[in-house]
């Protein structure tokens, strides 16, 4: 049974004002209401474009999280401007405009292939953080289902692998490339469980081999659930013969997916894995040019190179700010100060993740299939050599701790002995791509 919509949302609100700074909370949840319910899908009504894109890259997860806590049906959640808001609190020109966008955020995913049109190659930012997936992408659009099938791309929350494997869909149905289909694991599960209640096993496994390109996204929540591993294992094989382009997304390697069947990640080694690590400084600069490019306060090249430098969370997180500053340049009519993005980034940027030694330690041990003790023995075994000099580089890297405490948390090492590992870690990377592949999946995980 559905809950009344605003017995529902008065719920979650309360969830949210408990999670949330009083700040945060009275600025984004104000005006928002549930707009419906619909096939497990809930609408929920927000003031502005403004509103929608913080909510989404922001609070999205928290908010239906408290979703699913008060009402356990529910399966996605959508934003729609209020047209009542709208109204109320913009001019004509304003109205006809945000109007215009919403007429477009209704047609943002087709029903039929679940395919985002936003998410395209033009508006994907290309930079020396995701050259390789990109350029991995574009091999994919030229041959599919031949040149590298499956294709496998992982990396952190917000590093724009959605974007991307979408991009290549989009490609594909635009150039004639056969019937494309985008899921995540989320609603291929729950579409398999209510597939057996209704016993239509056969319907499900019809739906999905039917496709020349199936693009699946976050299978890390695949993890111990086996029954439909085993299905997915079966839908592989029977698109794999049949040369139909498979392309699969993660946060994290798949060889590092706990309790995931061996034979699935043989599978996925048959293709080409790919990594989507944090955007470098130089990157982030472009991203926010671009997106700050539209509309008529442009930020300042002062305030792009400390949101650049400052910044250093997931693309999410940053267009969320941009989105937030442009508000605030549109709300105040004029160019946002660098005082002002200063104070506002302090506010409201998302604390750096807090990792220990000990977690790096054990995170790089398990990576090498080593025991954690190793590291900080003085053994010279060729075997914990390399681990441990790679835990260095990233503690001394990432995490901008001295050399000399590296080496007194390592087992009491001489801090020279820290620079020399560093160092050969930064040479042998210039070198060795496997090396800087292993170190990109390793940092992937600590974001």
């Amino acid at each position: 049974m559905i809950m009344e919509n605003k017995k529902l949302w008065d719920s979650v609100l309360v969830e949210m004002e408990l999670s949330l700074s009083r700040p945060n909370f009275n600025t984004w949840f104000k005006d928002t209401a549930i707009v419906k319910q619909e096939d497990g899908a809930v609408y929920l009504g927000v003031p502005n474009t403004f509103v929608q894109d913080w909510l989404g890259s922001k609070f999205h997860n928290l908010i239906l999280k408290a979703l699913r806590s008060v009402s356990g049906n529910i399966q996605s959640l959508h934003y729609v401007i209020s047209k009542e808001e709208l109204k109320e609190k913009h001019d004509p020109t304003k109205i006809q405009q945000i109007t215009r966008e919403l007429l477009i955020a209704d047609t943002y995913i087709n029903k039929e292939d679940n395919l985002n049109p936003r998410y395209t190659f033009e508006s994907f930012i290309v930079g020396p953080f995701n050259e390789f997936a990109h350029a991995a992408s574009q091999a994919v659009i030229k041959k599919p289902g031949i040149v590298y099938n499956p294709l496998f791309i992982y990396g952190g929350t917000g590093h724009g692998k959605t974007h991307l494997i979408q991009a290549i869909g989009n490609h594909l149905k635009k150039s004639g490339g056969g019937r494309v289909f985008y899921t995540t694991s989320e609603k291929f599960s729950q579409e398999y469980v209510n597939a057996l209640q209704l016993n239509k096993p056969n319907f499900f496994k019809e739906k999905y081999r039917k496709h020349d390109v199936l693009i699946m996204d976050d299978i890390q929540f695949f993890s111990g659930k086996m029954k439909i591993q085993e299905e997915l294992f079966h839908l592989f094989n029977h698109l794999y013969e049949n040369n139909k382009q498979i392309i699969f997304s993660s946060d994290k390697h798949p060889g590092l997916i706990q309790d995931l069947e061996d034979r699935l990640k043989s599978r996925f080694s048959a293709g080409m894995i790919v990594d989507i690590p944090a955007p470098d400084n130089e990157s982030r600069a472009a991203i926010i040019r671009s997106k700050s490019s539209v509309g008529p306060y442009p930020i300042p090249k002062e305030v792009i190179d400390y949101l650049a430098y400052s910044v250093t969370g997931n693309i999410r997180e940053l267009e969320g700010i941009i989105n937030s500053i442009t508000c605030h340049c549109q709300l105040k009519n004029r160019e946002i100060t660098l005082a002002e993005v200063k104070n506002f980034v302090k506010n409201n940027a998302k604390p750096k993740k807090l990792v220990s030694t000990k977690e790096v330690v054990k995170t790089v041990a398990e990576f090498y299939n080593i025991e954690d003790q190793l590291i900080y023995d003085k053994t010279r075994k060729k075997e914990v050599i390399k681990p441990r000099q790679i835990i260095m580089y990233i503690l001394r890297e990432d995490f901008n701790i001295s050399y000399p405490a590296i080496g007194e948390r390592l087992g009491g090492r001489d801090h020279t002995t820290v620079m020399h590992s560093c160092e050969k870690i930064k040479n042998d990377m210039k070198l060795d791509e496997g090396l800087t592949q292993e170190i990109s999946q390793l940092r992937s995980i600590f974001v």
